[in-house]
C-alpha cells in the first residue's frame, strides 16, 4: 500500500531544541506513512531577520488560504537575543502577529495519561485556557521618559471631533509608558469563540478580569461578555447544560485549584499567556499541552504551547544527550493532520492521527518517557532520552502500510 495521501498545510519552522524535535517527527513518525504535503515557511530567528519579519506575515496569510497550519516553537526576541544573533532590531512574538493577522483565539488544554498525576490532585479532567489572541501588551506602545514631563493620552477622532485628551501621570522623575489597545470587534469573536467551544465540549465557560480595577478596559470585555452571551447563546447553553460564569481574576485562580477541572477559562491576552503555563505545570509539564489558534472565520494554527527549550539546545550542539519531551509538538502535528482530515473529508488521515497520539501515550504508559515526565510518573522509573522516545514511539506505529 502507498503514503496516505493529503492536501497541504501550512508548516512553520521554528528555534532551537523544538526545530530538532520538529525534523524527528516529520522524519520519524510523518514522512514514512503520509505523503507529507505543505507549503514551508522558516521562521527560525536568523530568517526573520533576514526577512524583516516579513516571512512571519506571509506565513500568517497563508494560513488563511489554506486554512490549516502547524508551528513549531520560535524564538520572541530580547536584548540579549539581539545581541546572541546580531539582529537588526528587536523583532515581535511571531505567534502574537500571527495571531493578530488571523484574529483568533487560543485554546490549550492539557494532554493527560494515567500514570501522570497531576500536582493539584483535585484536578481530574482537563483545564481549557482560551486565550484571547490580539491586544493588550503584545500590541502595546512604550516609551521611556528620560526626564521630568506631562504625559497624556490623546485620542483624535476620524470624523474631525475635537481631540480627547486625558492625563496619565506628571513625571518629577524618568520613568516609563505603556499604552494598551484592543478593538470591540475583536472582543466579540473571542467571546463567540469561546462559547462555541464550550459547546462542543459540553463545559462550562469561565471568564474572569480585573474590571474592579480597570473600570473601561477589563469591564468592556465583561460587559461584552455577558450581552452576547444574554442575547445570543443563553438558551443554547440551558439546552447544554453549560454554565457561564463571570468572576475577577483573583477569585478564579483560587476557584480553579480547588476545582476538578473540566471548564473552559476564558482570559484577556496577557492573562491567558501566564495562566496557561500555570494550568500546564499543575498538570505535570508544559510539554504536555496542545495549544490551537481559531479564527472567527474558520482557520486553524496548531502548536506546542512550550518554547524553543534552549537550555537542552545548548547541550545537543555540544553533542551531549537530551531528554526532550516531543509530545506537545507531536500533538500539534496530529492536531493539524486531523483538521486537515476533517475539513477534506479524509478519514484515512484523521486515523493516521489518532493512531500517532495513541501510540505516544502508551509508550508513555509503557513506562518509556521521557526526564520531564519520569520525575512526576507513577513508575518512578528511568528515563529515555530523545532519541530513544522517538524509537519507541515509532516502533509502536509499526511498519508502512
Amino acid at each position: 500500500m502507498g503514503k496516505i495521501q493529503m492536501n497541504p498545510v501550512v508548516e512553520i519552522d521554528g528555534d532551537e531544541m523544538a526545530r530538532v524535535l520538529w525534523g524527528l517527527i516529520k522524519s520519524e513518525l510523518l514522512e514514512p506513512f503520509i505523503d507529507l504535503k505543505t507549503e514551508y515557511y522558516d521562521l527560525a530567528m536568523e530568517k526573520r531577520d533576514e526577512a524583516d519579519d516579513l516571512n512571519t506575515v506571509e506565513a500568517a496569510h497563508a494560513i488563511k488560504r489554506l486554512k490549516v497550519g502547524v508551528k513549531c516553537a520560535t524564538i520572541t526576541a530580547n536584548a540579549e537575543r539581539v545581541e546572541e544573533f546580531g539582529l537588526k532590531k528587536m523583532w515581535p512574538s511571531p505567534n502574537a502577529t500571527i495571531r493578530s493577522i488571523l484574529d483568533g483565539t487560543v485554546f490549550r488544554a492539557a494532554i493527560m495519561t494515567d500514570c501522570i498525576k497531576p500536582y493539584v490532585r483535585t484536578w481530574v479532567r482537563p483545564i481549557t485556557v482560551a486565550r484571547h489572541a490580539y491586544g493588550d501588551i503584545y500590541a502595546a506602545a512604550e516609551y521611556r521618559v528620560p526626564t521630568p514631563g506631562l504625559a497624556e493620552l490623546l485620542f483624535t477622532p476620524a470624523d474631525g471631533g475635537p481631540p480627547v485628551r486625558q492625563t496619565v501621570y506628571n513625571f518629577e522623575c524618568p520613568g516609563i509608558l505603556q499604552a494598551m489597545h484592543n478593538k470591540d470587534s475583536s472582543m466579540e469573536s473571542f467571546v463567540r469563540a469561546c462559547c462555541e467551544f464550550a459547546l462542543s465540549a459540553k463545559q462550562d465557560l469561565w471568564f474572569s478580569t480585573k474590571d474592579t480595577i480597570s473600570k473601561s478596559y477589563d469591564q468592556t470585555f465583561k460587559q461584552l461578555f455577558q450581552h452576547i452571551i444574554d442575547t445570543e447563546y443563553k438558551s443554547q447553553f440551558e439546552q447544554a447544560g453549560i454554565e457561564y460564569f463571570y468572576t475577577l481574576i483573583d477569585d478564579a485562580v483560587a476557584r480553579i485549584i480547588r476545582s476538578e477541572g473540566g471548564v473552559v477559562w476564558a482570559l484577556k491576552n496577557y492573562d491567558g499567556d501566564v495562566m496557561s503555563d500555570m494550568v500546564s505545570s499543575g498538570f505535570g509539564s508544559l510539554a504536555m499541552m496542545t495549544s490551537v489558534l481559531v479564527s472567527p472565520d474558520g482557520n486553524f494554527e496548531y502548536e506546542a504551547a512550550h518554547g524553543t527549550i534552549t537550555r537542552h539546545y545548548r547541550r545537543h550542539q555540544l553533542g551531549e544527550s537530551t531528554s526532550s519531551n516531543p509530545i506537545a509538538s507531536i500533538f500539534a502535528w496530529t492536531g493539524g493532520l486531523r483538521k486537515r482530515g476533517e475539513l477534506d473529508g479524509n478519514d484515512e488521515l484523521c486515523a493516521f492521527a489518532q493512531k500517532l497520539e495513541d501510540a505516544t501515550l502508551q509508550t508513555v504508559e509503557s513506562g518509556i518517557m521521557t526526564k520531564d515526565l519520569a520525575d512526576i510518573s507513577e513508575f518512578k522509573a528511568g528515563h529515555a532520552d530523545t532519541f530513544e522516545f522517538f524509537s519507541a514511539v515509532r516502533a509502536r506505529l509499526g511498519d508502512p502500510g
